[in-house]
């Protein structure tokens, strides 16, 4: 608790001082009113404030800057606990986790042998999450400059006050520039701010996130050359979805694939130069001083020879530095994204590998090991995290869409049924194994014949003609979101091998990229093995997934399988959702295993509980045994991003905390093996209970209208804070709507509902029927990781909930007895699950859990001020909208857009 209050000092203490900046600002500004209204400075303020813009403005602001004290408090906490008690005692980071795996008994010979094998890979998408503008994202990175600046000691008073002042400045840019979208933004706009991250962000923390492993390595007296170099060291790369992802998505065409994938090269080649023509400045090494080997004078001289005169300058520029001569050459071989490719050019990223072991070979060679160490090492790193491609792009589609795409086909070829999407599986298979024997295509090249199948066929040219001319090193995978069958997958076969994308191979035809299912639904989870089964055993599957074996030197063929939290959860609520994820991964490893396929898992979390977040460091404890088998992909969303990683400090550490814990959890189920918990049956139930008071809630009639006027939906669908319309095919069911806007409006209703509820019926029905079962759960679960990590994102969304809000929000809707009917069964269950929670915790939750309560606490009277006034205006503006005022309520629009912004920042989530 010691260590928690020194937190909240200075979390208090940090905050008073910016906001009194802020408030100073306002005052200098002519804006003294709202200043007067801050609740942080101001106590004692009434919580039904007449509704104004630019109240809003300030609470938002107020609230990014309580969010960025308490980023900056835990970094400086986790620095002071590390260099006072030791590198271990941060949980999840590398000091603890290797500490950890050499107690369990393991050398570190083990530990170093498998940790080349751990391969993690963050995947950033722009699900319409982050609601404020990326230039509002720069200055406030800027302003987290400033406040890391002031932790430093060594200014003199007069130098304290210049910083004052600068942050002064910083909170009247972000003031004056305003935070949310004024219109949607596009997939380029998108595009930029996943860049930030990629060209500035990730590549200037690598050498950070390496350093810190070597340091923890060497603390538990481990032997540093078992990891020198980057070869034996963890692989980290990255994936995008944006320019991609184009399930539902109209915006995302083929030319905007094409230039996202220019976009990405461009970037990823002017990194390399960058780095390069750095190391070139840093080894003036000369001959004259020591020998050069010969492996490097025979490598310049061949790259010469190879050259011609395009060679001299970069020869002649440094005339006795051989190894200086040799990057010069590396320069020059690097492609210019915007040509084509000489014959002179490095066509694979590996080609630039090879001439830095060359480099890294004579340094060694001399005796330069620390030259090595600190010049050539950091740049093999970025290429083999950056490659010529920055992050692989994936292409997802859904099912439903190839199906209409198929049935196009159909019709162009003359097919007398073409109802591809109504016929039975086993209908579908038979004709998709008939025609990938065929070499015929159903329709000529250029040939329009509807929009799905020509937006298909124009999508997967693009993907062949950049495997043509670059290989497949920056693409990704090809996903099927809503996976209900495995002919939904076996049709991408049929679509890439009338594209062109398959290519011929000893059996048949292969596919060069991924065919990776997407099983979201609750449904499709339990199916998800059977489906996975009868894909593995395809021909085509089988063919397919040996040339990318043998493309990427695995041991043994792996199968990439995404599963989604999202659609998981708005089908079925947390506790179902969760523990099915957990069921569906024990049983498609098995799947994998029975097929001689390593299956590797791909994690479709959102950014908020409801959609799969939870602490990184719990998440991997709580997966299935060899469900990592040291190998993980992420995706990244919406704000999450920004919030893990706008400034290094915290991008450092979110990205230890995923690396350290898959290579724990990794060597842990490698060395341990596989025992079933006693207590699984328990949660096969208590799953299935939950999901059935859950269903039965928001399957009841009169549910979709409570929703629609007991929330801000209808604002939500309103707003421009992503490219992506909120509903799939823009149909009015919930069954269509997205789950990121499902999420985000009953988040601003503080309700949280797919969070916790149904969680309370169920373990009151074990207590009542099972009591020792109960008691089991009771004494396991802090113990065992999959239950934990339940129970504890449940107490974090039942806190974040506030019953006399929602009972506000709930007040909107105008039928009484269908209000009454449902806020009734929703209080009550919250009291049930709260009532269970601290059964299960021992004590009240905000005595078990005081951090989680204080962060509330600190916000709780700012967002109650904003909740009123967003209700006050959403009554106002929905009548406006019956009267046929659209004017006056277009322009009311952009004022509740602003209450949604400032709530989303208050509450650290959207959707």
């Amino acid at each position: 608790m010691h260590h928690l209050f020194d937190q909240f000092e200075k979390i208090d203490r940090d905050q008073r001082f910016l906001i009194e900046c802020f408030a100073e600002m306002l005052e200098e500004l002519g804006e003294g009113e709202i200043a007067r209204k801050l609740p942080w400075l101001h106590q004692d303020l009434p919580e039904d404030l007449p509704p104004s813009e630019r109240l809003a403005q300030a609470y938002s602001l107020g609230f990014q800057l309580l969010n960025m004290v308490e980023e900056n408090t835990a970094a400086q906490h986790r620095r002071a606990t590390e260099e006072v008690q030791g590198l271990e005692q941060v949980s999840g980071l590398w000091g603890q986790t290797l500490r950890q795996l050499k107690e369990s008994g393991l050398t570190e010979e083990d530990i170093a042998e498998h940790m080349r094998q751990v391969r993690v890979e963050p995947v950033l998408t722009a699900h319409p999450t982050e609601a404020k503008r990326a230039s509002v994202l720069e200055h406030y990175r800027s302003l987290y400059l400033l406040l890391l600046r002031r932790e430093n000691q060594m200014w003199t008073p007069r130098e304290q006050r210049r910083i004052r002042r600068e942050i002064v400045f910083e909170l009247e840019r972000i003031w004056r520039t305003g935070e949310i979208y004024l219109r949607k933004p596009d997939v380029v706009t998108e595009l930029l701010s996943v860049l930030h991250y990629l060209k500035k962000v990730f590549p200037n923390i690598l050498d950070i996130l390496d350093r810190r492993l070597l340091q923890a390595w060497v603390a538990e007296g481990f032997d540093p050359e078992l990891l020198n170099g980057p070869e034996h060291l963890p692989r980290l790369s990255f994936g995008n979805w944006v320019g991609g992802d184009r399930d539902g998505h109209p915006g995302v065409t083929a030319e905007v694939t094409r230039q996202t994938m220019g976009k990405l090269r461009q970037h990823a080649l002017d990194l390399l130069e960058t780095q390069l023509k750095e190391l070139g400045r840093r080894l003036s090494l000369s001959e004259h001083r020591q020998v050069p080997p010969q492996e490097l004078v025979e490598r310049v001289e061949t790259i010469r020879s190879e050259l011609g005169s395009l060679a001299d300058p970069a020869i002649q520029r440094n005339i006795g530095e051989p190894w200086r001569q040799l990057v010069n050459l590396m320069r020059l071989r690097l492609p210019d994204p915007g040509e084509p490719l000489g014959t002179q050019h490095y066509r694979r990223s590996q080609q630039l590998m090879d001439d830095l072991q060359v480099l890294r070979n004579s340094l060694q060679a001399v005796g330069a090991q620390r030259l090595v160490e600190v010049d050539v090492h950091p740049v093999m790193r970025l290429v083999q995290t950056f490659g010529f491609h920055l992050a692989v792009l994936d292409v997802r589609q859904n099912s439903a869409f190839h199906d209409r795409a198929v049935e196009q086909l159909l019709q162009a070829a003359g097919f007398e049924k073409t109802d591809f999407g109504s016929w039975s599986e086993e209908e579908r298979l038979a004709f998709l194994d008939h025609e990938l024997e065929l070499p015929r295509p159903f329709a000529r090249l250029h040939q329009r014949i509807g929009l799905e199948a020509d937006a298909v066929r124009s999508c997967y040219a693009v993907l062949t003609e950049h495997i043509r001319e670059h290989g497949e090193e920056a693409l990704g995978a090809l996903i099927v979101s809503m996976t209900r069958s495995a002919s939904d997958l076996i049709t991408v076969y049929l679509l890439a091998n009338e594209c062109g994308l398959a290519q011929p191979g000893v059996g048949g035809p292969a596919c060069p990229l991924p065919v990776v299912p997407l099983f979201e639904t609750i449904d499709d989870l339990h199916r998800s093995p059977e489906i996975l089964k009868v894909f593995l055993q395809h021909p085509m599957t089988q063919r397919s997934l040996e040339i990318q074996r043998q493309r990427r030197g695995d041991a043994i063929p792996v199968q990439q399988v995404m599963i989604g939290y999202s659609d998981s959860n708005k089908d079925g609520g947390i506790f179902s959702s969760q523990w099915t994820l957990y069921r569906a991964q024990e049983a498609l490893v098995e799947v994998g295993r029975e097929c001689g396929v390593r299956v590797r898992f791909f994690h479709g979390r959102g950014g908020t509980i409801s959609r799969g977040a939870g602490p990184t460091h719990r998440f991997l404890r709580a997966l299935p045994h060899s469900a990592l088998s040291g190998d993980l992909r992420m995706t990244e969303q919406g704000e999450t991003i920004a919030q893990k990683y706008a400034n290094w400090g915290t991008a450092h550490y979110n990205l230890e905390l995923l690396i350290a814990g898959v290579a724990g959890a990794t060597l842990k189920h490698l060395h341990q093996a596989k025992e079933a918990h006693p207590l699984e049956p328990v949660l096969d139930q208590l799953a299935e209970s939950s999901r059935k008071t859950y269903a039965e809630l928001i399957g009841s009639e009169g549910f979709i209208e409570y929703f629609s006027e007991a929330t801000p939906i209808d604002v939500i669908e309103r707003s421009r804070i992503g490219s992506r319309p909120s509903r799939r095919s823009g149909r009015r069911s919930l069954e269509d709507l997205r789950a990121i806007p499902w999420v985000f409006s009953w988040s601003q209703a503080r309700c949280y509902l797919s969070s916790w509820y149904g969680v309370g019926t169920a373990l009151e029905g074990l207590q009542n029927q099972h009591p020792e079962d109960f008691q089991r759960l009771c004494d396991q679960h802090l113990k065992w990781h999959p239950l934990h990590y339940i129970t504890s994102n449940v107490a974090t969304s039942l806190a974040n909930v506030d019953l006399e809000i929602m009972a506000e929000y709930a007040a909107l809707m105008e039928d009484a007895e269908v209000r009454e009917r449902f806020l009734g069964k929703i209080t009550a269950e919250y009291h049930r699950a709260r009532k269970m929670m601290e059964l299960l915790y021992g004590g009240p939750l905000p005595e078990q859990r005081p951090q989680v309560h204080r962060v509330l606490d600190s916000r709780r009277d700012a967002l109650r001020v904003l909740h009123r006034q967003q209700i006050g205006l959403l009554r106002k503006w929905r009548e406006l909208s019956r009267a046929g005022e659209s004017q006056e309520s277009e322009l009311l629009l952009t004022h509740l857009l602003g209450t949604v912004n400032a709530i989303a920042s208050g509450l650290r989530t959207t959707g």
